[in-house]
């Protein structure tokens, strides 16, 4: 009888998965072990069940494991890390260098350049393309010249009203000035009344 292969993913049943734990920590257990006494490896090992317990092996002496392991983490995370970086970094610039090259090829080809060994389908293509980013370019000239429009016709309501304040301001001070003429014009007609009448009087005295 063939053994059945389970799926690795967490076991629901909470009976099925505490067996599980302790015959695969044990069989984890004695390969550490084989792998010290083979190898002449020094091994350290932990394991926290799902309740926080704790269950530990150690070829020699744990913390000696520990301190070994601590040792070589600060050079080797460095050199790592350094290394991981550079890698990185030439990937990213091989990435962004590819991408300019058929950019620009792609940009040449809508110029009309290097359409040599073309197909009738990479043309066509070619043409949709270009039909595309014609109307995209008819759209925004629209949409641009709708905005000019609208300011257009936002500054022209602007100056009518700034217009008409300045026409009422005008009106106003031309009714003002009427009024001070005619408060005027009837002040010198009561002063000549006054010295009409004061004239009159001293004739018939």
């Amino acid at each position: 009888m063939t053994r059945r292969k389970i799926a690795i993913k967490k076991i629901e049943n909470l009976a099925a998965r505490q067996v599980a734990f302790s015959k695969r920590r044990k069989g984890l257990f004695k390969k550490a072990k084989e792998l010290s006494t083979l190898c002449d490896a020094e091994i350290a090992l932990f394991v926290f069940s799902a309740s926080g317990k704790l269950f530990d092996y150690a070829s020699t002496s744990t913390m000696r494991v520990i301190e070994r392991r601590n040792l070589c983490s600060d050079v080797n995370l460095a050199n790592t890390y350094q290394s991981s970086l550079e890698v990185q970094v030439e990937g990213e610039h091989f990435k962004l260098n590819k991408e300019l090259k058929e950019k620009a090829h792609e940009l040449r080809q809508l110029y009309g350049e290097e359409l040599q060994g073309l197909t009738l389908r990479d043309l066509r293509k070619l043409e949709v393309l270009l039909d595309t980013s014609l109307n995209r370019i008819s759209k925004a000239k629209a949409e641009a010249l709708e905005q000019e429009i609208s300011i257009i016709k936002k500054e022209e309501a602007r100056l009518m009203e700034e217009n008409q304040r300045i026409n009422q301001e005008v009106k106003f001070l031309e009714d003002n000035q009427r009024l001070e003429q005619v408060e005027r014009l009837e002040q010198d007609q009561d002063q000549s009344l006054l010295a009409t009448s004061f004239t009159t009087r001293f004739l018939l005295r």
